[in-house]
């Protein structure tokens, strides 16, 4: 019983950190890709480098209790890092051109596309950037739900 009191604690007190502003979304994306330290690490930091240069107007937020997520006008891609891959999912993937077929996971969805980038993948940072490109125009040319959770 006392443990679940201590995470409840322990989560109440990193909320209030980031709304007091000790840490921001990009410094929690910093401490990601280090704390990971392995491979996925050096994934996620490649593909949020990908975004940065596709997009210098991008917003970094941290959600769902660990995930950054990327917005221009709405939300457009979070990474996740797992045991065995790192996932790269486009918020309206299924409205986005796949020439290359980058996506290779959640293509049976109505909305969402990721891909899957495992040990040893490359990134094809030309299609990449063509997709990411693309979802950000998704965002500015239509009616995208904007973000309603924390940008810390």
């Amino acid at each position: 019983m006392a443990s679940k009191t201590s995470k409840k604690s322990a989560k109440v007190a990193e909320k209030t950190a980031t709304s007091s502003g000790q840490m921001n979304a990009s410094e929690r994306i910093d401490k990601k890709i280090a704390e990971l330290g392995d491979w996925r690490g050096k994934k996620l930091a490649e593909i949020r480098t990908l975004i940065h240069e596709v997009d210098p107007e991008v917003i970094e937020e941290w959600k769902w209790m660990g995930s950054p997520v990327w917005s221009h006008e709405g939300m457009y891609a979070l990474a996740n890092a797992h045991k065995d891959k790192v996932k790269l999912t486009f918020f309206h993937g299924a409205e986005l051109s796949d020439p290359k077929k980058l996506f290779n996971a959640g293509r049976g969805g109505n909305t969402w596309r990721a891909i899957d980038f495992r040990e040893g993948d490359t990134i094809d940072e030309t299609e990449l950037k063509a997709l990411l490109r693309e979802a950000v125009a998704y965002n500015t040319t239509h009616s995208v739900a904007k973000s309603k959770g924390s940008r810390a």
